[in-house]
């Protein structure tokens, strides 16, 4: 089995924004139940929760250019696996993550240097890896690093890099002059490089001088390599593509299942559907919609709200969709013209439509439990959760087919559309009413996606098949 020491920008429980953290608080434990070794780096933000730790690493300098910072390392440990918190005041210590209300910080660069950096620390002094494991942007520095201003170190000899891609949208470029911040110089500053239409790109660097590459679906790894998903990467990742795998992020059961979810109104499983309606009798009291939407398909969202996530369809095809007799429920925060969007909606339909403008987990496991239909016209979803989530739950997902919506939905257990538009989306609408009317068949479509198992051990079983083929490899 293999050492494997995982740099990234969040884990749950311990800081999240996004789908990135779940899989940090999920995979190292499937694969330490595997018997791999694993270990995670990630900051120690302001905001972060952390209710246990001890440090390991007392104060140390962290060179960044000219610039020395006082890092200390601190482990916790989360189901079985250590997590090494980074604390550095100055860099890590601030309100928010990645930005602020003024938008991205502008020493991100710097920031997530001085974390890669502090993780080779704790490889060279505390954790001896066989892989670094980078995630996102990132930590793709952590793959820079160990092919240039480490090269030559016999403490790294042997190391090899995996770099996972959670979402191409976003690549961490900054101008060539962060380079010197950075511990960098033009020898890494060229086309098979970093160097990025004159600017440096973070991501590209980690995707050139990482030995293997993954994402987060076998869809997303194909889309990724052609002018519309490929986010200006694609003759990079197309070069790459013997090395590159899609692996679908799996689903953590143990805290999604309505057979023990802890936030629903009553539980139910694929054998006895009877507490379905009975939460959703209780959402709609919750969110203040009438008695009469219990006869009326409940339709579900639970998504940041931003373009990504195709709501220029629904804000198109809205005066349709309320005609289709349906009752809606949506939940999440994001870009002001889609919260405006749905508050507007829900002001106009008070008795159908529902907004709450919020980040709020345990309503978003109420609506995956009461919803009869979750929709997710994503214009691109490198993997996706909620899906997944709405198939254990019985509630009937209608996707459009882009990404890991397209690997975990079919026929079988969904509706999906693949023409980016909103008479597709509103067509496979339609045809998810007309099952809906239809009880047995419903009924059959609930309990197929109920019996879909997207848990993270067969997602964890190809990780570690994936260190094992680098381990091996001259």
């Amino acid at each position: 089995m293999s050492r494997i020491l995982m740099v990234a920008s969040e884990a749950a429980p311990f800081i999240k924004t996004g789908g990135l953290a779940d899989v940090l608080g999920a995979l190292p434990a499937a694969l330490a139940e595997r018997g791999e070794q694993v270990a995670v780096v990630l900051p120690w933000y302001g905001e972060a929760r952390v209710e246990a730790s001890r440090c390991v690493l007392e104060e140390f300098s962290v060179w960044a250019g000219p610039a020395r910072y006082g890092v200390r390392v601190h482990e916790a440990v989360w189901r079985g696996v250590p997590y090494f918190l980074v604390e550095c005041a100055e860099l890590f210590g601030r309100k928010g993550i990645y930005f602020d209300e003024r938008g991205d910080f502008p020493d991100n660069h710097l920031r997530f240097a001085v974390l890669n950096k502090a993780a080779l620390a704790v490889a060279r002094w505390r954790f001896r890896p066989d892989i670094v494991h980078c995630h996102d942007w990132q930590g793709s520095l952590a793959a820079i690093y160990l092919k240039s201003v480490f090269a030559g170190d016999p403490v790294f000899l042997g190391v090899k890099t995996l770099l996972t891609i959670h979402n191409l949208g976003y690549q961490g470029i900054f101008p060539p002059e962060t380079l010197p911040a950075m511990g960098l110089d033009s020898s890494v500053f060229h086309i098979q490089g970093v160097e990025f239409y004159g600017k440096v790109n973070l991501l590209k660097g980690g995707i050139l001088y990482s030995d293997a590459l993954t994402t987060v679906s076998k869809a997303y790894a194909r889309e990724i390599q052609t002018p519309e998903y490929g986010c200006g990467l694609e003759a990079v990742l197309a070069a790459r593509s013997s090395v590159l795998m899609g692996i679908l992020n799996g689903a953590d059961y143990s805290e999604w299942s309505p057979e023990t979810d802890r936030h629903l109104p009553a539980h139910y499983s694929r054998d006895d559907l009877a507490g379905k309606q009975a939460c959703k009798r209780a959402l709609l009291a919750e969110l203040g919609l009438p008695e009469a939407c219990i006869d009326r398909p409940l339709v579900g969202i639970v998504s940041r709200l931003v373009s990504q996530k195709g709501f220029d369809l629904i804000e198109e095809a809205a005066p349709e969709l309320m005609k289709c007799g349906i009752c809606l429920a949506v939940l999440g925060t994001g870009e002001s013209r889609y919260e405006t969007l749905f508050r507007t909606l829900a002001a106009a339909h008070p008795d159908r439509v529902a907004a709450r403008i919020a980040y709020d987990n345990p309503l978003a496991h109420r609506i995956e439990g009461g919803a009869d239909i979750f929709l997710m016209p994503s214009r691109y979803e490198p993997c996706g959760l909620n899906q997944i989530y709405s198939l254990r739950y019985g509630t009937v997902p209608v996707v459009r087919a882009t990404g890991g919506l397209d690997d975990t939905v079919d026929e079988e257990t969904g509706f999906k559309f693949r023409e980016y538009s909103a008479a597709a989306m509103m067509e496979a609408l339609r045809k998810a009413l007309d099952a809906y009317r239809n009880p047995e068949r419903w009924r059959a479509m609930q309990r197929a996606g109920m019996a879909r198992d997207y848990s993270w051990a067969a997602s964890a079983a190809q990780y570690s098949a994936c260190y094992q083929r680098l381990r091996l490899a001259s």
